[in-house]
């Protein structure tokens, strides 16, 4: 108790950035959103992961097999290491984060509802929370939040259409068009909130409405160094035109968990976090290569990450500008 309220204190010392887009300068109200530094959840559900659910049929057959015989020691190893973030989503987005990473699935007994996992499902399904982001979205209209559904574990076409339905009806005309070039100051003209990504392309063509996946750069490695080194080196390659995400969370594998039987992933992150943010911190948004887009992070209320990613803005400097359907500096 005496520690989750240290842990309360600190995150409110922290302190939010709930309205940050609104209060950027004028000269970069024209830029567009993928030339913009945009703060990150990696695994953003992963907070309401249930230790008592099975492990995802998309697991290995081993893991699956393992969870069968012995689930009271697999479920909460799993739960250790799949917990990347600790707050809602009402929360993530008061803090600064601007791209939600959400990874859909179908409980095997779970009935029409869909739900969220990585590892294990989740215990709260994707109607609520949803709903939860509609209606901070409500309280924040100059706030423009990237979702990115993917994984779509177990889901059959009916399962698809109708979370796409539910979600086109869910945000309306918040919905940002993919065959626009999106701005701050075009989204708020059109009242336009969300950019939603979806990781299907035979759902994507069916609907305007939905943008194709956005690609994820991360090392898999458990090493902050090497995450570091696999950044820079994909800094040096050709960036993806559009929206891209650089991904500083680190990645356990099987021998590193039996190797730390008393670490989780939290521990593993803070460890890293200092050196992950130092990166962070000298990078620059922009659209020549080299630059940086959207940055996701794991527990992204125990640090001054979101905070560190908006700033990396103000370091635009000539301001890029939208011109017809290219982009330009001026």
């Amino acid at each position: 108790m005496i520690r989750r309220s240290m842990e309360e204190e600190q995150r409110q010392q922290l302190g939010g950035n709930p309205d940050w887009m609104s209060r950027l300068p004028g000269e970069l109200l024209d830029v567009p959103l993928w030339n913009l530094a945009l703060p990150g959840s990696h695994d953003s559900m992963s907070f309401c992961l249930d230790v008592s659910s099975p492990v995802l049929r998309s697991e290995s057959c081993l893991l699956r097999v393992v969870d069968r015989l012995f689930p009271c020691w697999t479920r909460p190893c799993v739960y250790r290491w799949a917990t990347t973030q600790q707050s809602v989503l009402s929360d993530q987005c008061d803090l600064g984060i601007r791209f939600l990473d959400l990874r859909i699935a179908r409980k095997p007994a779970g009935g029409r509802a869909l739900f969220f996992a990585h590892g294990l499902y989740t215990l709260m399904a994707v109607k609520e929370a949803l709903d939860e982001l509609a209606a901070w979205l409500d309280a924040h209209p100059k706030e423009v939040v990237i979702v990115s559904c993917s994984h779509f574990d177990s889901l059959t076409d009916e399962d698809h259409a109708r979370l796409v339905e539910n979600i086109i009806t869910l945000f309306g005309d918040k919905l940002c068009s993919s065959k626009e070039t999106p701005t701050l100051r075009s989204c708020w003209s059109r009242g336009q909130q969300v950019i939603l990504s979806y990781g299907n392309q035979q759902v994507v063509l069916q609907h305007p409405e939905l943008w194709a996946e956005i690609p994820y750069r991360y090392a898999d490695s458990p090493d902050p160094k090497k995450v570091i080194a696999f950044l820079e080196d994909q800094k040096r390659r050709r960036r993806p035109a559009g929206f891209y995400v650089s991904g500083l969370n680190l990645t356990e594998d099987a021998p590193y968990v039996l190797l730390h039987p008393l670490q989780t992933m939290r521990k593993m992150t803070m460890k890293g976090l200092t050196l992950l943010l130092s990166w962070a911190s000298e990078q620059r948004p922009g659209p020549e290569d080299g630059r940086v887009n959207i940055v996701c992070c794991d527990f992204v209320d125990v640090s001054q990450f979101c905070t560190l990613v908006i700033g990396l803005n103000y370091k635009l400097h000539p301001v890029c500008r939208t011109q017809g359907d290219a982009t330009g500096c001026v």
